[in-house]
């Protein structure tokens, strides 16, 4: 029987995270996407925690009338602002079994042009 796109979805971010996990000198920079919105935060996962987030539902970037792809390139600059001005240089990235395509990869490129080492 086929698999639906959300287990599919499920099993390719099974795969990744058994590789993939974020510590307090590298936390895991997690990606979901929605329909309308993109997010994204870093996690510790040694002690569960989230040590910063942002989204394209923050007011400064959800006022402008600009493409979703846009909005992820400015996801992406917030959070490498935000986790630079927390102390976070590095970190391990995470596309939570989305594409390394369109809004991820605009996100991550952005993030990396903002001063993130990935």
């Amino acid at each position: 029987m086929a698999l639906t796109k959300q287990e599919r979805r499920q099993r390719i971010k099974y795969r990744i995270r058994k590789k993939v996990s974020g510590s307090v000198e590298r936390p895991r920079l997690c990606v979901f996407r929605s329909n309308k919105n993109i997010f994204v935060q870093l996690i510790d996962d040694v002690k569960h925690v989230t040590l910063v987030a942002t989204s394209s539902r923050i007011k400064d970037i959800a006022d402008q009338k600009i493409n979703k792809t846009e909005q992820a390139r400015l996801v992406g600059k917030a959070i490498a602002d935000k986790a630079k001005a927390a102390g976070y240089s590095t970190v391990v990235f995470d596309r939570n079994g989305y594409l390394y395509h369109g809004r991820v990869q605009a996100l991550a490129e952005a993030a990396r042009e903002g001063g993130l080492i990935f």
